[in-house]
């Protein structure tokens, strides 16, 4: 993602579009670029808008775990299953599961 597309996503956050999606691409795009902590920072905010977004969660442990950080990785798709199981996301929770599993 080239830099204009970060700023553009990043002048639409706390703007009548902001929300889970908005904070998700942002994320998604900062963790591809290895802003690990401003991926997880804005990953963080996705849930804080959509505690169900699972697709949020999975990302937020992949970060932590790029960043170093197994403990909140392993937290981020503990939470990620629960909201998995709560929308009946089964392939999402099966993934979750996984990355755990691998962790361990």
């Amino acid at each position: 993602m080239s830099n204009a597309q970060l700023a553009n996503l990043r002048k639409q956050c706390g703007g009548p579009r902001d929300g889970a999606l908005l904070r998700f691409s942002l994320g998604s795009a900062l963790l591809t670029e290895g802003e690990h902590a401003a991926a997880i920072e804005e990953l963080r905010k996705a849930t804080e808008f959509d505690p169900t977004y699972s697709a949020a969660w999975k990302l937020l442990g992949k970060a932590c775990q790029a960043s170093g950080d197994d403990g909140a990785a392993a937290a981020a798709w503990h939470s990620g299953i629960a909201a998995a199981a709560q929308r009946g996301d089964k392939q999402a929770e099966k993934e979750m599961t996984v990355f755990l599993r691998r962790l361990s």
